[in-house]
């Protein structure tokens, strides 16, 4: 008996402050001003839904190629700095983490190195410093 009146009493705590106040003024959402270029991200996202499948396609292969270009580009005119060889470092510690650092994101390379140094230490190694170092 006890315990079903701990119980309710807690329920009736944790319920006066979920509800609101007798009397309290509840406020009414205001949405916020139209951002213009959430309007324009919005009508473009309209614009490429109303896109056939075959063109959709090949405007995703044409992002993904200049977003390729774009990365070519930036690592071209970087020359071997710090980074390089922090990722170096880390490459020797941990090869799977250096390659997801160094990819930014977690692809097949990363899954490569992961497998690599799982099966032993010094393939992954190996693998994890020609995709660090041989990009440029």
């Amino acid at each position: 008996m006890k315990k079903i009146f701990t119980r309710s009493i807690w329920v009736l705590f944790a319920l006066s402050f979920l509800m609101p106040q007798a009397g309290a003024a509840v406020n009414p959402v205001i949405p916020p001003p139209e951002d213009p270029k959430a309007a324009t991200l919005h009508s473009a996202v309209e614009g490429f839904k109303n896109l056939s499948k075959k063109e959709r396609k090949n405007k995703l292969k044409e992002v993904k190629k200049a977003v390729k270009e774009f990365k070519a580009k930036k690592r071209a005119a970087e020359p071997i700095t710090t980074n390089t060889l922090l990722l170096v470092i880390i490459a020797i510690l941990l090869p799977p983490l250096a390659v997801y650092l160094h990819q930014g994101e977690i692809n097949s390379k990363f899954w490569t190195a992961l497998l690599l140094t799982l099966l032993f230490y010094l393939p992954g190694l190996i693998y994890a410093l020609v995709v660090i170092l041989g990009d440029k």
